[in-house]
C-alpha cells in the first residue's frame, strides 16, 4: 500500500548545521501523515511549503529511500524553495568570536539571534562558535587564525571595546562584525571590520532637543553610564551655550544605593528639571518611583536604548513613567525572526544586541547567498546606521511620542 512519508528531513540543525554546538533546543518532531489514495507531485509539496512547512520535506515513496533518492528528493526541496537549486555543499557559513567570560549571557543569546535568522532562511548553513577566554592579544589570534583555517571569511564578534581594540591592532583580513561596538568608538579604518554598536551620542542629541533646564544626571559606575553622562553633560552645555549659565547636576548612583532622599528631597535646584537616566532597568525604576515619592516635579525623564524595556511596565506606576521619552533604535521587526527567537527563549525585540546581531548576519548572508536582506539598513562607512525614533511608555505598551493613544 502507497503511503506518503511526511519526514523531518531536512532540518537544519542536523544536516546543515553539524558545526554548530547549542544547549537546551527541544528535539524537533517528526511528524507521518498517511495521504493514501491521494499522490502528492511537487506541484502538492509546493502547496504544502506555501502553507508553512518550512523546516519538512515530503515525499512520496512505495519502498524505502535510498541515499541516491533522498539525495534528488533534497535537490527538488531546495529547487521549490529557493526558486532555484542549492546544493548542500554551497552554504552560509558564518564564525562567531564568543569571549563568553567577558559578555557571559550574551555568549548564548547572540549565538541564538543567529541560528534563529539562519534556520528561518532555509538555505543550507553552518555556524561555528570559537570560544575564547579573555581578549588578549594572543587568545584573540590564534582563534581568527584557527578561524580562517577551518575556511571561514565572515564572523560575527560580540567582543567589549577592549576587545574590538585587540583585533583592530591585529588588523586581520577577515570579515568581522561588531554587534556591541559603534565605529564612533574605534580608531580602526580596517575595509574589513564592520560595526553594528547602537549610537548613544544620536540619542541622547535627539534626547536633549527635548530638555529643560536644569539638566539632572543619573549614571551608574559602569562606562558606559559614565561616558554617556560626560557626553550628555557636554552637548547641553554646547547646545545652551547662548545662556548665561546652562546648569547640569549629575549624580552617579552606586550598585547598592537605594535611597535617594538625600539628593531628591526637598531641592529645590532640581525641582522641574529634565531628568536623564543613563542606569539598569532596575536602577531606573527605583530613580523613577523616588521622583514621584520626593515630588521633584519633573518636566521629563529621559532615557537611551538601555530602558527600552517592558520591564519598566510592570515595575513603575503609571505616574511614574508619564512624562518619559525613551529613544529607540529597534524599528525593524520581522514577525518570522520574532517568532523563530521566541521558539529559542530568545529576544530580539528590545535586546539591541540580539537585534544587532541579527542585523549583521543578515547583511553577510546576503554577500554569501546573493538573497534579499531582511533589514535594509543603511551601511556607511563600515557602520550600521539606525534610525532614532522617540517613544513613551503606556500602560501596556511602547507606543510614539507624538501618539495621541490613550495612556
Amino acid at each position: 500500500m502507497k503511503k506518503l512519508y511526511f519526514l523531518a528531513l531536512l532540518l537544519p540543525i542536523s544536516l546543515l548545521a553539524k558545526s554548530y554546538l547549542i544547549s537546551n533546543i527541544p528535539v524537533p518532531k517528526t511528524i507521518i501523515l498517511n495521504l493514501d489514495p491521494y499522490p502528492c507531485d511537487i506541484e502538492c509539496l509546493e502547496k504544502y511549503l506555501k502553507d508553512g512547512f518550512i523546516f519538512s520535506f515530503l515525499a512520496h515513496a512505495d519502498h524505502k529511500l535510498e541515499d541516491s533518492d533522498l539525495e534528488k528528493a533534497k535537490e527538488e526541496y531546495w529547487a521549490i524553495f529557493n526558486g532555484k537549486k542549492i546544493s548542500p555543499q554551497d552554504k552560509v557559513r558564518i564564525a562567531m568570536l564568543l569571549p563568553y567570560k567577558k559578555i557571559t549571557r550574551y555568549a548564548a543569546s547572540t549565538t541564538n539571534a543567529s541560528f534563529a535568522y539562519l534556520m528561518s532562511k532555509g538555505y543550507p548553513f553552518e555556524l561555528k562558535g570559537y570560544n575564547i577566554e579573555d581578549e588578549g592579544q594572543k587568545e584573540i589570534s590564534n582563534a581568527l587564525k584557527k578561524i580562517q583555517d577551518d575556511g571561514f571569511k565572515y564572523v560575527i564578534a560580540p567582543l567589549t571595546q577592549d576587545g574590538e581594540e585587540t583585533v583592530s591592532k591585529i588588523d586581520p583580513q577577515i570579515n568581522i562584525f561588531f554587534p556591541t561596538i559603534n565605529k564612533k568608538e574605534s580608531h580602526s579604518d580596517s575595509k574589513f571590520l564592520y560595526y553594528g554598536g547602537i549610537d548613544y551620542s544620536a540619542q541622547s542629541d535627539m534626547l536633549l532637543e527635548k530638555s529643560a533646564s536644569p539638566l539632572v544626571i543619573f549614571h551608574d559606575e559602569s562606562d558606559i553610564g559614565k561616558q554617556l553622562s560626560t557626553y550628555q553633560e557636554q552637548a547641553y552645555r554646547t547646545k545652551f551655550s547662548q545662556s548665561k549659565n546652562p546648569t547640569v547636576i549629575k549624580y552617579p548612583i552606586p550598585q547598592r544605593i537605594t535611597n535617594l532622599e538625600d539628593k531628591l528631597k526637598d531641592n529645590r535646584r532640581i525641582n522641574g528639571g529634565s531628568f536623564f537616566i543613563n542606569t539598569p532597568i532596575i536602577k531606573s525604576g527605583m530613580i523613577m518611583s523616588q521622583l514621584t515619592l520626593f515630588d521633584t516635579n519633573p518636566t521629563n525623564i529621559l532615557s537611551t536604548q538601555t530602558n527600552y524595556n517592558p520591564l519598566l511596565l510592570s515595575m513603575t506606576q503609571s505616574r511614574d513613567r508619564k512624562n518619559m521619552i525613551i529613544a529607540n533604535s529597534i524599528t525593524h521587526n520581522n514577525d518570522e525572526l520574532i517568532e523563530t527567537n521566541s521558539f529559542l527563549s530568545n529576544d530580539i525585540v528590545y535586546d539591541w544586541i540580539n537585534y544587532t546581531t541579527t542585523v549583521g548576519v543578515d547583511y553577510f548572508s546576503n554577500i554569501m547567498s546573493g538573497q534579499n536582506r531582511e533589514y535594509v539598513i543603511e551601511l556607511q562607512n563600515n557602520q550600521m546606521v539606525y534610525p532614532v525614533v522617540l517613544v513613551k511608555p503606556s500602560v501596556s505598551k511602547f507606543i510614539p511620542f507624538e501618539s495621541n493613544e490613550e495612556e
